[in-house]
C-alpha cells in the first residue's frame, strides 16, 4: 500500500469513492452525488490553503483518500484546529487502509502548526467511532438529530485528537 499526495489524475477515483459513500451510507450527510467539477474545486481549494489530499494506492488503483481542512474557519481563533475526512473504497474497508490514510495526516498537520484534529462521525457508525478511538481520538460532543438522510434523523459525534501535548504553547 502506497500513501501519497493526490494528483488531478486521481480525482475520478476519489469521485467514485465519495459518491459511493454518499449513496450508501451516512458517513457523509450529502444527499446527491457530486460532480467531477465539485471534487476538482474541493481538491484545488485544499491545495490552495496548503492542506494535503492523500490517496492510498494499491496495485496502481486508488482505494481511498484523506484530507483535512479548516474547522469553523470563519474565526481566526480556531486556526490551530483542522477537521479531517477519510473514505475508503467499499471492497477495501477493514484492511487498514483508512488507518494509514489518517495516520499520514498527523505529521502533516503538526508541520503546519496544528494542535487538534477533529472528526465528525455519524453516531450510529460504531465501526468508525472504534476506528477513531484506536487512532487516539476521544468523543468530545454528541449532537442529536442534526442531520437527516434516508428518511431518518441522524446524530453526529465530534471526536478529537491532540497532535501535540495538550496545552502546548501557540502564538
Amino acid at each position: 500500500m502506497l500513501i501519497r499526495a493526490a494528483t488531478h489524475a486521481d480525482l475520478p477515483a476519489i469521485l467514485a469513492i465519495y459518491n459511493d459513500v454518499i449513496a450508501t451510507s451516512t458517513a457523509v450527510y450529502a444527499l446527491e452525488p457530486v460532480s467531477l467539477e465539485d471534487r476538482t474545486a474541493w481538491y484545488e481549494g485544499r491545495l490552495a490553503q496548503g492542506y494535503p489530499v492523500l490517496v492510498a494506492e494499491d496495485q496502481g488503483e486508488v482505494v481511498g483518500f484523506s484530507s483535512f481542512g479548516e474547522w469553523r474557519g470563519a474565526w481566526h481563533g480556531f486556526r490551530f484546529t483542522v477537521e479531517h475526512s477519510v473514505h475508503v473504497r467499499a471492497d477495501q474497508r477493514g484492511k487498514g487502509v483508512g488507518a494509514q490514510l489518517v495516520e499520514a495526516l498527523f505529521p502533516l498537520a503538526l508541520a503546519l502548526g496544528k494542535h487538534v484534529i477533529i472528526g465528525g462521525i455519524d453516531a450510529e457508525n460504531a465501526g468508525s467511532v472504534r476506528f477513531h478511538e484506536r487512532l487516539g481520538f476521544q468523543t468530545v460532543a454528541h449532537f442529536s438529530e442534526v442531520g437527516h438522510k434516508f428518511g431518518r434523523w441522524l446524530d453526529l459525534v465530534f471526536m478529537q485528537r491532540f497532535l501535540d501535548a495538550p496545552g502546548a504553547e501557540r502564538n
